[in-house]
C-alpha cells in the first residue's frame, strides 16, 4: 500500500485510495456534500497544513531559495506537535493496510508542503 501526493481537484488515479485534504481552507463556493464528488478530496486534514500565519507569510515572496528553506524549516516545526504527529502516525499506520493520497491546491508540488 502506498501515501501517493496528488493536486486537489485533479482527475483521481487509479488505486489512489482515500484522498486526503490537506488545506487549511476547504475550496470557496463548492458546497460540503459536494467536495469529494468533484474530486477535491474525501476527508478534509486542516491540521496537517500549514498555520493561518505561517501560510500568510509564506505567501508573501515566491517560495524559493532561502525563502522556501525558511518555510520547510516553519512547516516541519508545527508538524513536530503533538496534534499533527498523531495524525501522521495514524496515517503512516493505515497506509500499511491501504492506499491514501494527501493533496493540496499548489501547482508546484516541490514547493508545497504536501511533498514534506
Amino acid at each position: 500500500m502506498a501515501i501517493r501526493i496528488v493536486r486537489l481537484g485533479s482527475a483521481r488515479a487509479p488505486k489512489e485510495g482515500l484522498c486526503l485534504g490537506t488545506v487549511r481552507r476547504p475550496p470557496r463556493g463548492v458546497r460540503k456534500e459536494d467536495v469529494a464528488r468533484l474530486d477535491h478530496y474525501d476527508l478534509w486534514l486542516p491540521d496537517l497544513a500549514p498555520s493561518a500565519g505561517l501560510l500568510s507569510w509564506a505567501r508573501a515572496s515566491p517560495l524559493t531559495g532561502q525563502h522556501w528553506t525558511t518555510f520547510r524549516r516553519r512547516y516541519t516545526r508545527e508538524m513536530q506537535q503533538p496534534p499533527p504527529q498523531r495524525l501522521i502516525a495514524l496515517l503512516a499506520a493505515l497506509s500499511h493496510g491501504t492506499n491514501l493520497s494527501v493533496g493540496c491546491y499548489c501547482e508546484d508540488e516541490s514547493r508545497c508542503h504536501r511533498s514534506l
